[in-house]
């Protein structure tokens, strides 16, 4: 059952070269001069009971536009948008709140205005006080709170009762730490219990933490659609993209999704994991001893040379990764069909699961300037414990304890 359905909803305004024409239009008369702005085009997609869905994209892209248009604060220009059960949202940080009001003043009228009645909101206004955790400042005016408290109110209202929805629109981004943890916490709670989540977000991490599902927004229109680590590396990749650059994905033996993009001006002939007898490696032991080998071509021309690599877990997030730049050791002056062969050895200090290698060709120390090949799942491979006692996480480590009994 979809708790959200929105079927071919767009956004347009309309541009007026003047006030006069503004009142013109309003009486009927159209003028070649007026401009329609398409902030959202035609859009459809449905957020299933307890899915998790995270909505991406470069600023400008509609993401907020359309948030506004789920919540109704902002009606569409077309389509129709069906919301069934509770709907919680953070959007703007401060928005519904009255700056001269204290915190628990904006506390209650926040839940007045979701349905909730008096009281029920005297029920739980010392659970919401309590998790907010602003001490003494909850009963003076939000004028004097700092963006980090008026997020953490926020967040204690739109969560205070178990919405069917809730939205949120990277109102947690300006959060300190330990907050942002405790409320991905509730959530994931939330989640457990059946919420649905919309989330907007840039945080890759928090994406493919707590999402099962990602939307790819670009010039008003969903362009790309699936798993969150697969659209992550698609939407890094666009941000990559330079002139004359290639942007492509596959689909590999595993079913996995690889990734790559770039421009070219140096190519990647081959990626091995390989063990100390030089033999290529898909399943790996817990310590093992291990060499990626990385063999590139230069097909034109180019100023200096950076390899980056990093192991990804099964989630896309980044569990090491570095690069030839922060290592100091940069090549220079690199001409055309020259190749070089690039051996890491490190040891598999790594929890049991799967893992990807990601490869990238850059001239400095991020892919923002020159984007040369970059290579998502360049080689995946499985951990597993055949000698180590039994441990929990990503990271393997000696672990020595020491027990004495019978203190005197």
């Amino acid at each position: 059952m979809s708790v959200l359905s929105l079927r071919q909803v767009s956004k347009s305004y309309r541009k007026y070269p003047n006030e006069l024409a503004r009142i013109a239009a309003w009486l009927g008369w159209r003028s070649r001069k007026i401009q329609t702005l398409n902030v959202l085009k035609p859009i459809s997609f449905d957020v299933l009971a307890g899915e998790s869905v995270a909505i991406v994209g470069q600023n400008g892209a509609g993401k907020s536009t359309l948030l506004k248009m789920i919540v109704g604060t902002l009606n569409p220009s077309s389509g129709s948008i069906h919301v069934h059960g509770k709907v919680a949202a953070i959007l703007e940080l401060g928005m519904g709140f009255n700056p001269d009001f204290t915190g628990r003043q904006n506390a209650m009228h926040g839940l007045a205005l979701m349905g909730y009645n008096a009281e029920q909101i005297e029920a739980v206004l010392p659970e919401l006080e309590a998790f907010a955790e602003i001490g003494d400042y909850f009963d003076q005016p939000l004028r004097v709170y700092s963006s980090g408290m008026q997020m953490r109110v926020a967040f204690a209202v739109a969560t205070a009762f178990r919405p069917d929805l809730l939205i949120v629109d990277e109102a947690l981004s300006v959060g300190d730490a330990y907050f942002q943890h405790k409320s991905f916490e509730r959530i994931k709670q939330f989640q457990q219990m059946g919420t649905s989540l919309l989330l907007v977000s840039h945080d890759k991490t928090a994406i493919q933490t707590v999402c099962n599902r990602a939307l790819l927004l670009a010039n008003g229109q969903i362009i790309r659609e699936g798993r969150p680590d697969e659209i992550m590396d698609y939407y890094n990749a666009l941000i990559a993209e330079k002139e004359n650059s290639q942007l492509s994905q596959k689909t590999m033996t595993n079913g996995q999704t690889q990734t790559y993009s770039g421009t070219g001006e140096v190519q990647i002939l081959s990626v091995q994991l390989l063990s100390d007898m030089q033999q290529p490696l898909e399943v790996v032991r817990v310590n093992q001893s291990l060499q990626l080998r990385v063999k590139v071509k230069v097909k034109h021309a180019i100023p200096q040379l950076v390899l980056g690599y990093a192991l990804k877990d099964r989630l896309g997030q980044v569990v090491f990764g570095t690069n030839t730049w922060h290592t100091q050791q940069v090549i220079q002056h690199l001409q055309p069909d020259e190749e070089i062969e690039y051996t890491i050895s490190f040891t598999a200090n790594l929890g049991e699961g799967s893992y990807a290698v990601v490869v990238a060709l850059t001239d400095s120390e991020t892919h923002l300037t020159a984007n040369y090949a970059w290579l998502e799942r360049a080689w995946v491979f499985e951990v597993v414990n055949t000698d180590k006692p039994v441990f929990e996480g990503l990271l393997w480590q000696e672990s020595h304890i020491q027990i004495q009994r019978d203190i005197p």
